[in-house]
């Protein structure tokens, strides 16, 4: 003999509901876990900016301060701040991945 469930509207909305927040909450983790992996991956790009800022960057501020760098060249990495600044936020980040290990 077979029983037949019986879903009342009330119980087939939260199920949809839920199913909803299932689907986004699955979409979120996939992307923090890609973003995550994005940022492990990153290291050996922030070793070069790590080693730009103690060496040539000075020099190239100054060039870049004196006008002998092009008009039109593209220097985000030479604000006084900038790369500074994305050392630093790059540091508090993994050590926060690294306290919750």
């Amino acid at each position: 003999m077979k029983t037949k469930i019986v879903l009342t509207m009330k119980q087939t909305e939260r199920i949809a509901q839920m199913e909803n927040l299932f689907d986004k909450s699955n979409e979120v983790i996939r992307q923090l876990q890609q973003a995550v992996d994005d940022f492990y991956a990153l290291q050996p790009v922030i070793s070069k900016l790590e080693n730009y800022y103690k060496t040539d960057w000075h020099t190239d501020f100054e060039a870049d301060e004196e006008g002998k760098l092009p008009a039109d060249l593209k220097r985000g990495v030479l604000s006084e701040d900038g790369l500074w600044d994305l050392l630093e936020e790059y540091q508090r980040l993994k050590e926060c991945f690294e306290e919750s290990e």
